[in-house]
């Protein structure tokens, strides 16, 4: 993807809203900062389940 088109299509590959709302501008820049801060935070707590499951063993 071009430069920045990643973050805007993000929230849309993982479902938390629909390409419609980039498109049609019902989504703000605001709005697509805070769905990519909280899939962050959700790839950073998944990421620490695996490594705390994989020490366990």
């Amino acid at each position: 993807m071009n430069d920045g088109e990643d973050w805007l299509m993000r929230p849309v590959l993982e479902g938390l809203c629909r390409y419609e709302g980039l498109a049609d501008g019902t989504l703000s820049l605001e709005d697509l900062l805070v769905m990519n801060q909280a899939l962050d935070v959700k790839h950073e707590n998944e990421r620490r389940w695996l490594d705390h499951e994989k020490n366990k063993r």
